[in-house]
């Protein structure tokens, strides 16, 4: 089923007695396979509204992102929270849709400093497990209607309900941005310098370490890069290379963004933790396993590639994250079996379980949408 309208949307919820398979732009397999009829949202296409004035921009759910994109470069602006592509970590194709973007709370390197995705999120529409059509949040950023159900549905990945719509805030694009990178360090001088930067009045908007490199971003006006840029390099220690060429960066970051480093291999996880104990936590993961890593979020956000059965190393990343400080595991790539066998997401402590189903059984009482799917 691909609905046209919101409307059209709504009744074919409504009228399902069955599972539902909830699919934007099909580009992010994610999560245990979903037995279901097949619901597509990119019937729901079209930018609804945009106000470069206001920064506000409103889509309907099955909008394509490079089309919402191709809108905001016309006006020097942009999706700030810098969504990643997952087609090039997991060779998908389709077109990534905005609507899976909020439903999915996709976030990429500048949200160290700019916040995720839901915190863009101005307003959405939604169609609950009944068929209702419901409406939280508005267009601006000052909006107090009860419930924060926008924040709700971002990484709900449609199991809550399916959006129509969803209303942003968007950003001007940076008149400059200059990147440093230090090389030849390990993964505690990476952290290391990245805290250091970090804690700086310099406002660093990308902080990443893979293979030795650490590459630190700053963006603004071109004597506000050029200032902080000077005061970071006399801040930080080692060998440092001042990137600044514009287009090389964009690709550097694109890169990052989009975990490209690892898309060769045939397992990926996404592990979010506390910074200070990466370090530890990877070191304890070498001893016995062979991987691959991409630091992203000044060290708050691991990417882990392995070639090996995931099985081992997946059980001990889910158990020992409890053990440096907590945090989130979560199988991004694998192969069809295993991400049958395997919990896909962190299991959650049982009073966050409760909550969970107690949500889910409010807004999907019938058991319909992505049924299994976070589990």
């Amino acid at each position: 089923m691909t609905p046209l309208t919101e409307q059209d949307l709504a009744e074919a919820i409504a009228m399902s007695s069955g599972p539902l398979s909830i699919q934007g732009g099909g580009t992010r397999p994610i999560g245990k396979p979903v037995t279901g009829t097949l619901l597509e949202t990119k019937g729901l296409d079209g930018i609804t509204l945009y106000e470069p004035g206001s920064l506000t921009l409103v889509v309907q759910s099955g909008t394509p992102v490079t089309k919402v994109e191709e809108a905001l470069a016309a006006e020097g602006q942009r999706l700030a929270f810098e969504p990643m592509d997952h087609r090039v970590l997991l060779g998908t194709t389709g077109e990534p849709t905005m609507g899976g973007i909020a439903a999915a709370n996709v976030s990429g390197p500048r949200r160290i400093q700019v916040g995720a995705a839901r915190d863009f999120m101005l307003g959405v529409r939604f169609v609950d497990g009944m068929g209702n059509i419901v409406k939280n949040g508005g267009r601006v950023m000052k909006n107090v209607t009860g419930y924060d159900l926008v924040k709700l549905m971002a990484g709900s990945y449609g199991t809550l309900g399916v959006l129509s719509e969803v209303s942003f805030k968007v950003l001007p694009v940076a008149e400059r941005q200059l990147t440093l990178t230090l090389h030849g360090q390990n993964t505690k001088e990476a952290v290391a310098s990245i805290s250091k930067a970090m804690g700086s009045p310099f406002e660093v908007t990308g902080a990443a370490h893979l293979g030795g490199t650490t590459h630190l971003r700053i963006e603004g006006t071109e004597a506000s890069t050029a200032y902080r840029c000077e005061r970071l390099v006399s801040l930080l220690s080692g060998e440092i290379v001042v990137n600044q060429d514009q287009s090389a960066q964009t690709e550097l970051w694109r890169g990052i963004r989009n975990v490209q480093p690892l898309a060769g291999f045939d397992t990926v996880w996404r592990v979010s933790m506390t910074p200070s104990r990466a370090p530890d936590f990877l070191e304890m993961l070498q001893r016995e396993h062979e991987i691959e890593v991409l630091m992203d979020w000044a060290g708050g956000l691991l990417w882990i590639g392995s070639k090996a059965d995931p099985q081992p190393l997946h059980e001990k990343l889910q158990r020992e994250i409890y053990n440096y400080g907590g945090g989130h595991v979560t199988l991004v790539k694998a192969a069809l079996k295993d991400r049958t066998r395997l919990s896909v997401f962190q299991p959650e402590p049982r009073a966050i379980a409760a909550l969970t189903n107690g949500l889910r059984a409010r807004f999907d009482p019938k058991g319909i949408l992505n049924p299994g799917l976070m589990s």
